[in-house]
Parts: structure tokens; C-alpha cells; sequence
């Protein structure tokens, strides 16, 4: 009998304790990183007896935590959130093994040295991309020259000469009858098109037309005749494209549209009679004093505009006729198709 005694004087004295309401028991904080030992959470209903070990000797009936909701709120603070949530988990880092540090044989380094260096193949693709792009910049380069560059300078250089001419005809300088390859002597004005620019002698390329400005077959055997020759047929040529493109839209002209000549002393006026689309580059009969495709039947005073066609090519030509209907001295001023 007196080996349960000690058991009845724990039980008694432990009901002589103050109820659990009179005191906040030390919750120690949970720490999940942790790997040693640590106490269990407090028992469910405090009042049960406990084992030496910290456990409660009675299972718990309930997963609540008691003290009251004072108690359970600083417990679930505790443990990381209001409603005690499981704390996240700590990462787990991903170790990479490391490369052996032992020396490679030679056998090893020759065969990881030719697996890093490119194969042909790759350096041929690389060597090929490369002219492929290298051509490409220069292509549009020379497209970007061509297209917009050869306007911008053609502009400046036929404006130039343009103001040069207005200038030595106000000044009262005579110019001489016969004219230097490359030497401007008249304006050519197309009002429906817009088109104000220099005629020049000659229609070399590099003198003439590249400069912006309309050329006068004037040797040889394309030599035609002057706006003021009584008879005859006045030709001229210009770019279609790039350099100023002068005779751009000449294929919009329609009969009856003017086309004016000024010179020095005398305004001349043609009205557009026909045109023939296509022709062959060989075709010079276009010409002739009178031209056998354009219409005319007799000599007269004429005119005739060349250019390249289709557009940006230089495959055939495209040719427009007139026929003069007006000379006026400039004296008289300006004829009633520049001034409208």
C-alpha cells in the first residue's frame, strides 16, 4: 500500500494548484531548422498529469489549444500566422558537382580542345552570312544613292543653272548662236507636270543629263534642229529616273497639253499632238524632221521629248510630240500657258 502513496501525494498536491486561468504559461517558439531535442506542445487541457518527459499522459480530444482565445492567438503568432499555418519550407539548394580538379591526360584536353573549336561547316555558314549581310548594306546603299541622293544633287545643280540663265538674261549678256556640249541656252516649262528645268547642248550622261538637266540633240547624226529654225525638229532627252527625273510623268500628257520653250529672246509654244509608248532604243527616226509614227505628214515646227521606259529600266524608249503654235518675243511677256 505504501507504494502508491507517493502517487496519491503527486496527485494531491498537483490538485492543489492554482487553476490554469491564474497564470499565461511560456510557450517556447517552434524552430523548424533546428535538429535537436525539444519539449512537445503544451498539453491539451492543463490539469492533465504529465509524464516525466514533458508529454501529457491523457490523449488529447480536441486539436485546440486551451487557455482561452488570448492564449491561442499568441500561439498561432507563434507558429508563423492567425491561424497557425505551417511555415514554409526551407529551399533546398541544388549542389552541382564540380569537375574533377585532377589533370586531364592529353588524350582528354585534345579531344574537349576539338569539341570547342567550330567545325567547318560553321564556319563557313558564319563566313557566308557574313557576305550576305555586307551585300545586303551595300545594296541598299546604293539603292538609297540612287533613288534619293541623285535627286537631291541633280535639284541643286539644274537650280543652279537655271538662276545662271535667268541672271545673263536680265543682265542683257548676249549669248553666241552656237552653243558648248554641256552649255545651258533655254528653259523648258510643262506646267500640267510642273517641270521648270535648264536645256542644255549635247545629251551626254556625265554633262548633261546626270546633272538634272534636258539634253538637245545637237550631233552627228541625231543633230536636230534649234526651236528657232523655221522647219524642223527640235529633240530633246532627259532622265525618267533618279538624277532629277525630269520626264518622269510625260507618258500623263494628253493633246492639246503646252509644252514651252524660253530662250533668251523668245518664248515658243508647242501643244502635245501624239506619243508612242514603247519604241526601241535604235528607233532615231523619232527624229526625223518629220517623224513617220507621230502624225505629221509635212514639214513643220516640232518637238520631241525621249526617255527610258518602263520605269527604272533602260529597255525602250517612250516618245511625245508636239507641234509649235506660238512664238512671242519676251518682250510681250509671258504666254497665256505660264501665266494661267
Amino acid at each position: 500500500m505504501t507504494a502508491l502513496r507517493p502517487e496519491r501525494e503527486s496527485e494531491a498536491s498537483y490538485g492543489e494548484q492554482q487553476p490554469y486561468e491564474s497564470y499565461e504559461p511560456y510557450v517556447p517558439p517552434v524552430d523548424e531548422e533546428t535538429v535537436a531535442l525539444r519539449l512537445s506542445d503544451l498539453p491539451e487541457r492543463i490539469g492533465e498529469p504529465t509524464s516525466p518527459s514533458g508529454v501529457s499522459s491523457v490523449p488529447a480530444a480536441s486539436g485546440t489549444i486551451p487557455g482561452g482565445r488570448a492564449a491561442r492567438r499568441k500561439a498561432a503568432k507563434r507558429r508563423g500566422g492567425r491561424h497557425g499555418g505551417r511555415p514554409a519550407e526551407p529551399a533546398v539548394s541544388e549542389e552541382v558537382p564540380e569537375e574533377s580538379s585532377s589533370p586531364l591526360s592529353r588524350v582528354e584536353a585534345r579531344r574537349r580542345a576539338k569539341a570547342r573549336k567550330p567545325s567547318p561547316g560553321v564556319l563557313a555558314s558564319r563566313a557566308i552570312g557574313e557576305v550576305f549581310i555586307t551585300t545586303g548594306v551595300l545594296m541598299l546603299l546604293f539603292v538609297t544613292y540612287q533613288l534619293w541622293w541623285t535627286n537631291v544633287r541633280a535639284h541643286a545643280q539644274a537650280g543652279k543653272e537655271a538662276s545662271n540663265l535667268q541672271e545673263e538674261w536680265e543682265s542683257g549678256k548676249r549669248a553666241p548662236g552656237e552653243f558648248e556640249p554641256g552649255q545651258g541656252f533655254a528653259l523648258l516649262h510643262i506646267p500640267k507636270l510642273d517641270v521648270v528645268v535648264p536645256i542644255a547642248e549635247g545629251v551626254s550622261n556625265k554633262k548633261v543629263l546626270d546633272r538634272g538637266m534636258v539634253g538637245h540633240y545637237s550631233e552627228g547624226a541625231l543633230k536636230t534642229a534649234m526651236p528657232s529654225a523655221k522647219s524642223g525638229n527640235f529633240g530633246l532627252a532627259g532622265h525618267r529616273n533618279t538624277h532629277g527625273e525630269p520626264f518622269r510623268y510625260i507618258n500623263r500628257l494628253s493633246k492639246g497639253d503646252e509644252i514651252v520653250v524660253e530662250t533668251q529672246d523668245d518664248y515658243f509654244v508647242y501643244k502635245m499632238t501624239s506619243s508612242l509608248p514603247v519604241t526601241s532604243p535604235s528607233n532615231t527616226s523619232v527624229l526625223n524632221p518629220v517623224p513617220p509614227q507621230s502624225g505629221f505628214t509635212a514639214p513643220g515646227r516640232y518637238i520631241t521629248l525621249t526617255t527610258c521606259t518602263p520605269e527604272f529600266t533602260s529597255k525602250y524608249r517612250l516618245i511625245v510630240w508636239g507641234k509649235m503654235v506660238e512664238e512671242r518675243p519676251r518682250s510681250k511677256g509671258k504666254p497665256d500657258a505660264l501665266v494661267n
